[in-house]
């Protein structure tokens, strides 16, 4: 019995691999959270893209060097999904909320490739119309 209670107390001590225990958000607390938004994303260090969370669940999304892809999120077996207007296939994530802000998982990506708020903004994405111009 001494020897269980020893090991119990170990395994409640120990810390916690990181984002264990985390509760993934839901559609509502998502919407809450972003809308009105410009989040900036990271993958391993470096910038992944930029997202613009618009009322109605509209987004506009930029990797850092290319146009604007105009699209639209929603909930779909407690995933988040996005649709872009030139790519009608669903890309689904988890998101969670911790101290730093959202960081969220591809279901097509492994664990330790997730995507890490590293700014957020009140402020529109910059958003110039193909052809201007011309």
């Amino acid at each position: 019995m001494r020897r269980l209670a020893l090991v119990l107390s170990f395994a409640l001590s120990a810390p916690l691999p990181a984002g264990a225990g985390d509760v993934p958000m839901t559609a509502a607390e998502f919407d809450a959270y972003v809308t009105g938004k410009t989040l900036t994303y990271s993958q391993f260090g470096s910038v992944f893209g930029i997202e613009e969370y618009l009322p109605g669940r509209k987004v506009r999304w930029k990797f850092t060097a290319d146009d604007c892809q105009y699209g639209s999120w929603y909930e779909k077996e407690g995933l988040i999904c996005f649709t872009y207007e030139y790519d009608p296939e669903d890309h689904c994530w988890t998101f969670w909320q911790d101290g730093e802000g959202l960081r969220a998982l591809s279901v097509n990506d492994a664990p330790g490739s997730e995507l890490s708020e590293v700014a957020q903004s009140s402020e529109g994405l910059n958003c110039p119309g193909p052809d201007v111009g011309v």
